[in-house]
């Protein structure tokens, strides 16, 4: 969003974000190759990149390889399908994709996923649109466009396991349950984690309409929405408020003492060189 003192957002940033509206928003239309080729154009704006955009590879420069490791000591993690077979490959993913009522919808979005990213069909951005294409497939199986939680995000977050569950279901044979395991414990998370992100929200709400009647400095909210979203490191003390709100700590102390009267801080019991402080937990509180 344009938000005043904010950079704007990177233009392939933009890109992915646009690619997993349309693939959430417009679940019910079918995946096809036009579809599939205007995500990569979202993903891919600057056309003087040295790929082809919005197109399937060519392999004009040599097959399509992940390789990893020091020049001399390659180690080829997979080799994607000569790009003379792609549209025949794609073809039968397209028609399987679409789809509906042979297998469990969420274990089709786990297929469809493994079988794009297996054929590999771009020059790159490849990975991307697979996340993409299984966001879309979890939506159309629960045919609604309304997303609380992103497989996409939380296989970013697990990128190194999942990049070992994919090698794995790409060099071994035709069984693929581990790689089925994998994602759907991927899943699981997805929406644990955003779970606890809602009950964030939630709980930061409660907190500032509970003290809405209350005029906070600057240095006040801060330091309140890092203990509330949990992000402060460590017990808080006058010292590490100074250096956090960039202020003196007469300063930093006088500000605790205004939130300890107002019982919004409360003095942590436990000992030690110095004093700590938490969000209080009385009745008229969130219970943390």
């Amino acid at each position: 969003m344009d938000i005043a003192g904010l950079l704007p957002s990177d233009r392939r940033v933009d890109g992915v974000v646009q690619m997993i509206l349309e693939a959430t928003q417009n679940f019910a239309q079918p995946l096809t190759k036009e579809r599939l080729c205007g995500w990569h154009t979202a993903l891919f704006p600057d056309r003087s990149s040295n790929i082809r955009v919005g197109a399937w590879r060519d392999d004009a420069k040599g097959s399509i390889q992940v390789v990893s490791g020091a020049i001399g000591r390659e180690r080829v993690h997979y080799e994607a399908p000569a790009a003379n077979r792609l549209e025949s490959e794609l073809a039968a993913f397209l028609d399987w994709a679409n789809r509906t009522g042979e297998i469990d919808p969420v274990l089709r979005a786990a297929k469809a996923h493994l079988w794009f990213v297996t054929i590999h069909p771009f020059d790159d951005g490849n990975g991307r649109i697979a996340r993409a294409i299984a966001d879309w497939a979890l939506a159309r199986s629960e045919n609604s466009s309304r997303r609380y939680y992103s497989m996409s995000t939380q296989i970013r977050r697990e990128r190194k396991k999942y990049y070992n569950a994919l090698e794995l279901a790409q060099k071994g044979t035709l069984d693929i349950t581990n790689w089925m395991q994998w994602f759907l414990g991927c899943l699981t998370r997805a929406i644990a984690g955003t779970e606890a992100s809602l009950a964030t929200v939630f709980l930061k709400d409660r907190f500032w309409k509970t003290h809405v009647h209350l005029a906070f400095n600057e240095r006040q909210r801060l330091m309140l929405n890092k203990l509330l979203d949990r992000t402060l490191e460590g017990k808080l003390t006058s010292t590490k408020w100074a250096k956090l709100a960039k202020c003196s700590q007469d300063t930093a102390h006088r500000d605790i003492v205004e939130l300890m009267k107002h019982d919004i801080l409360a003095r942590d019991t436990a000992g030690g060189r110095s004093t700590s402080y938490s969000l209080a937990m009385g009745d008229g509180y969130l219970n943390f």
